[in-house]
C-alpha cells in the first residue's frame, strides 16, 4: 500500500508539473503573440533608378541586358552622341526602349536598382498593430522562393502617409481601413540570394 501511495504521489506531482509547464508555455505564447505583428503582404524591393539622356535624339546603342551588374559611371546606352551612364553600382532590371527609338530628356532608357538598398516592404493595416511599430524593431521574415528559411532584419522606416488609392466604402459607409508601408533593412551581403521582387512574409517584434 505504501509503494502504491508513493507512486500515486509521483503521478500527481508529475501531472502538476506538466500542468504548470503547459500554463507557463501558454502565457509565454500569448505574451509573444501580443508583441508580434504579422505582415502577410510583403515584398523584397529596392528603389528603381531610371537612366535617361540629357538631350533628345535617336537611341543608337544599348550596352547592357536585364540582370547585368554595372559599376558606377558605366556607359549603358547611347542616344545620339550622348552617353547614358549609371550613377551608382547596381543591377539592370529592365530595358525600357528599343534601338532606333526617338528619345527625349528624362525618358527612361534603362532601369536599374542598387542592391544595397533592398528592403523587406510590408503593408500594415492601420488597425492591425501599426501604432506599435517603431524604427529599430526586430523583424523575422521568409520568402516564398526559399520555403521555411528564416531571415532577420530591422525596421528602418514607417511610412508617414497611407496608400490613398483604391479607397472603397461598403454599403454601411464603414470607414475604409488604410494601409501603411513599413520597411526593414537586412544585411544584403549575408543574404545575397534575396532578389528584387520576391514575395515575402514578415513578423515584426514590437517593444
Amino acid at each position: 500500500m505504501k509503494q502504491k501511495s508513493i507512486k500515486q504521489q509521483w503521478i500527481i506531482t508529475g501531472a502538476a508539473v506538466l500542468l504548470i509547464a503547459t500554463l507557463a508555455a501558454g502565457i509565454i505564447y500569448v505574451f509573444d503573440i501580443q508583441k508580434r505583428v504579422y505582415v502577410d503582404s510583403s515584398m523584397i524591393s529596392a528603389p528603381q533608378i531610371d537612366l535617361s539622356p540629357s538631350v533628345s535624339g535617336v537611341l543608337e546603342d544599348i550596352y547592357v541586358q536585364p540582370g547585368d551588374s554595372v559599376e558606377a559611371n558605366q556607359t549603358v546606352a547611347r542616344v545620339g552622341n550622348d552617353l547614358i551612364q549609371s550613377k551608382v553600382a547596381g543591377i539592370i532590371i529592365s530595358i525600357d526602349q528599343k534601338a532606333g527609338a526617338q528619345i527625349t530628356p528624362g525618358q527612361a532608357v534603362v532601369s536599374m536598382i542598387d542592391p544595397t538598398l533592398l528592403r523587406v516592404i510590408g503593408k500594415v493595416d492601420e488597425d492591425k498593430g501599426l501604432s506599435k511599430i517603431i524604427v529599430g524593431d526586430n523583424v523575422l521574415f521568409t520568402v516564398d522562393a526559399f520555403g521555411g528559411k528564416v531571415y532577420s532584419g530591422v525596421i528602418d522606416e514607417v511610412s508617414p502617409t497611407s496608400e490613398q488609392s483604391g479607397i472603397v466604402f461598403n454599403i454601411s459607409d464603414q470607414r475604409a481601413v488604410q494601409q501603411f508601408d513599413v520597411k526593414a533593412r537586412f544585411n544584403t551581403s549575408v543574404y545575397p540570394e534575396l532578389k528584387n521582387g520576391m514575395s515575402a512574409r514578415m513578423w515584426i517584434y514590437t517593444e
